[in-house]
């Protein structure tokens, strides 16, 4: 996972639309696999919120990024709510990678308004549909599919914009997945 973290996640996040100077919002940062990369390549003058329920996967991001010098991940420990304590239109890119499994349909709709509601005009949605869709072992009512996803996130007003694929970071390993992107 150090190599995914210090080289290849910094690629596949550039490839999905981070550039150097942007505000980044990491919604279920866990560990930080995406929070790391996402530091590195947005550079000191950006800042990365890596925001999570779990205080001991908080713990191991934080001491990741002193190990590695980082300065520009500020650690959020949240709730189970969906709001966020940002301002409207100060977030360029949120990264929503493993998390809405967790979420019922209304607590889905109302994460992507306040994602709407914080990112800048432009700003991207970069979602990792892991364990929703149909192939998820979980139970019947929690799988949607790709094509039913997409459109529950456009109802919220955001443009698909692409689907990117590549080795990436899943529960402390890699494996072939894919996000969607979506701008506001």
């Amino acid at each position: 996972m150090q190599k995914w973290e210090t080289e290849q996640g910094i690629r596949f996040l550039r490839k999905i639309g981070l550039k150097s100077n942007q505000t980044i919002l990491d919604f279920g940062a866990r560990v930080g696999h995406y929070s790391i990369p996402a530091a590195i390549a947005v550079g000191r003058d950006g800042l990365v919120y890596a925001l999570d329920k779990n205080q001991d996967a908080l713990g191991e991001l934080q001491r990741k990024a002193q190990l590695l010098n980082l300065h520009n991940i500020k650690i959020i420990q949240t709730s189970e709510r969906v709001v966020f304590g940002f301002k409207a239109e100060s977030i360029d890119v949120a990264l929503v990678y493993d998390v809405l499994h967790y979420f019922n349909l209304n607590e889905r709709v109302q994460l992507y308004s306040e994602v709407f509601r914080v990112l800048k005009t432009n700003g991207i949605i970069s979602v990792y549909p892991k364990h929703v869709l149909e192939d998820s072992p979980l139970d019947q009512l929690s799988r949607i599919n790709l094509d039913n996803l997409k459109q529950e996130i456009m109802k919220a007003n955001f443009k698909f914009h692409g689907k990117y694929c590549d080795l990436i970071s899943h529960n402390d390993f890699l494996n072939q997945g894919c996000v969607l992107n979506f701008t506001k």
